[in-house]
């Protein structure tokens, strides 16, 4: 039922780096892998919610309302350039390793905007996922166990490069790079929205 290629390709995706992997590797470097195990279920229910919902628009909603993708692309750019203002913000507190500033709230919500989403939704979810419930059930379920190997890793390499005894490797530079990352994703995905106007 469910293709080598499908997890292939599920693995390649949420190992390429994006808003969601950037917090949760800020989330490793700011309080560590342990403290950043609480992220791991907001970032599955995000995409849960977000995959099933685009899984549902392209089936039924997009072709009466084509502005709707639109308009989440906007909102998910806007989102990711506020969660980048914020993690450059508090960069040099150094309390932020008692107080993460990465909560599961943000990290859902920057997950149920990922655009990602809407790739997996539309292209690596097979057609049969969204036409029987047993079939999206064994898609999104094994989608689901493939996402906690993969935060892991993320808030691990955060953990590990806050850890390093390299100078200029520090909590305050991890984060703004952190932060010019996100920026970096929110541009072309505002622009290519707007360029659909």
């Amino acid at each position: 039922m469910i293709s080598w290629l499908f997890i292939g390709l599920v693995v390649t995706i949420l190992l390429t780096p994006g808003p969601t992997n950037t917090l949760l590797a800020s989330s490793g470097i700011q309080v560590g892998v342990r403290k950043s195990l609480r992220l791991i279920p907001a970032e599955s229910i995000g995409y849960l919610v977000s995959i099933s919902i685009w899984g549902l628009v392209i089936g039924t909603v997009s072709s009466q309302f084509p502005i709707l993708p639109i308009f989440l692309k906007l909102l998910s750019a806007l989102y990711i350039i506020f969660l980048a203002i914020k993690l450059w913000k508090t960069a040099d507190i150094q309390a932020s390793y008692h107080l993460p500033t990465i909560r599961a709230r943000e990290l859902f919500c920057a997950t149920l905007l990922n655009p990602k989403a809407l790739l997996f939704a539309s292209a690596i979810f097979p057609g049969s996922a969204w036409l029987t419930l047993n079939n999206y059930l064994a898609h999104i379920g094994m989608f689901l166990i493939l996402i906690v190997p993969i935060a892991l890793f993320w808030t691990f390499i955060g953990s590990v490069l806050a850890s390093n005894k390299v100078r200029w490797l520090n909590q305050s530079n991890l984060q703004k790079t952190a932060s010019l990352v996100l920026v970096s994703f929110s541009i072309p995905l505002g622009y290519s929205a707007l360029l659909s106007l």
